[in-house]
């Protein structure tokens, strides 16, 4: 098991709930049915749709840094990153590429936890209520902290809402945005 940060992990769905209502706003917002599925719904489905958005808001930290910081033409961003094979660790390897720096350790080991228990559903074993809890409490607590370190980085956080994440900066053309993909890794041809 890694190390990560210790969380606190409440004793029954309402504590998980109310630890959801207890997040930031934005972070909030984008796990928004989170809170009716941990209600009516077993476990599964609850972990099964946040690590989907955390899937989501990865691929989106990419693309954001890729036309905010590197200034990249957006459609073929969106292409790029639509084709990347998203593993843990090619995200770790383009999160570095992209934003010049790695996911803190102890961030990484965090979202790792909540990955074992996640890995341990799809392949069928048994997980206790208690570990489901720990790895939703551990992705709401990964996601505000891994919107800091992007809004420290990038300016910008990918869970919640994008809306006006770049401004009005100008891209770079089609030709030079492809290199600039290239070299990120993003695009292979």
């Amino acid at each position: 098991m890694t190390k990560g940060i210790t969380i606190d992990v409440p004793r029954s769905w309402r504590g998980v709930r109310k630890r959801l209502s207890e997040a930031p706003n934005e972070v909030q917002w984008y796990f928004e049915p989170v809170a009716e599925l941990i209600e009516h719904y077993p476990w599964e489905v609850s972990l099964s749709y946040l690590f989907a958005r955390v899937e989501r808001a990865h691929l989106m930290a990419i693309y954001c840094g890729v036309v905010k910081l590197h200034k990249a033409d957006a459609t073929l961003a969106s292409k790029a990153v639509d084709l990347f094979h998203n593993t843990r660790e090619e995200f770790q390897a383009k999160f570095e590429n992209v934003f010049g720096r790695k996911i803190p350790k102890p961030l990484q080991e965090t979202l790792e936890q909540a990955q074992t228990v996640r890995d341990r559903v799809l392949h069928g074993k048994t997980v206790s209520e208690s570990e489901y809890r720990m790895a939703i409490t551990t992705i709401v607590h990964y996601a505000t902290e891994f919107n800091g370190v992007c809004y420290e980085t990038g300016g910008f956080r990918p869970f919640g809402d994008l809306r006006g994440y770049k401004g009005a900066a100008s891209s770079l053309d089609t030709s030079t945005s492809r290199w600039l993909l290239r070299g990120i890794g993003l695009l292979l041809q």
